[in-house]
């Protein structure tokens, strides 16, 4: 599934007339950088997808991130997935929300944690591709190196932090179940120059049925 990676209403409503993206991530990076209290953003988003909303919780303690977790559900409803950091407190609230709220770990940085987010329940496991390039090499190894890890488990790689069509390709060949994307990498994923040229050379000399165009 691709979802979009974006918390401004005019990107989520591009993304719904598209018809085919699947849902919306946000995280608290792109909820600041909204005009709206989160509240009211994530209210709007879920408007605009029939799919899941993930929201990250950014409590630093084990109680305030039960509350945030819980608050979040009362505002998304069933559309909700939680995104957990892949912290020690992260991961404490990871398996409270086994059976309460579908979760997903988030900042995912090697194999190991991956394992973890699994033994936890997580349904997605979250890695940033192009961050991993940038920090430790290569994010696309991670990648491949986690699908070897989840393959036999319920737990999907989420691939996030895509910065070109390129790498998008590269991370659902590595083993990535989903992406993530902005709206600018979703939609230079529409165009190839030689489907425009061949559509164009196909009307020009072909015919197809008549309609009204008035």
């Amino acid at each position: 599934m691709i979802f979009l990676d974006s918390a401004k209403i005019e990107d989520a409503q591009k993304a719904k007339d598209m018809g085919w993206i699947k849902g919306i991530t946000t995280n608290p990076a792109l909820l600041a950088a909204s005009k709206l209290k989160p509240e009211e953003t994530l209210k709007k988003l879920m408007a605009l997808t029939k799919g899941p909303l993930f929201y990250q919780i950014t409590a630093h303690h084990y109680e305030h991130g039960l509350k945030e977790a819980f608050r979040a559900r009362e505002i998304i409803g069933n559309q909700i997935i939680l995104k957990i950091p892949a912290t020690p407190l992260g991961l404490k609230l990871a398996a409270r929300m086994q059976n309460e709220i579908p979760f997903a770990i988030t900042s995912i940085f090697s194999p190991s944690q991956a394992l973890v987010a699994s033994e936890c329940g997580a349904a997605f496991a979250i890695v940033y591709v192009n961050r991993t390039t940038r920090l430790l090499g290569d994010g696309l190894a991670l990648v491949s190196e986690i699908f070897e890890i989840l393959k036999n488990t319920e737990t999907e790689i989420l691939a996030a932090s895509i910065k070109s069509p390129e790498e998008a390709e590269q991370s659902i060949i590595s083993g990535a179940h989903h992406l993530t994307l902005p709206l600018d990498i979703i939609e230079s994923l529409l165009v190839h120059e030689l489907s425009q040229k061949t559509f164009e050379e196909f009307t020009q000399k072909g015919k197809g049925i008549s309609i009204d165009q008035t």
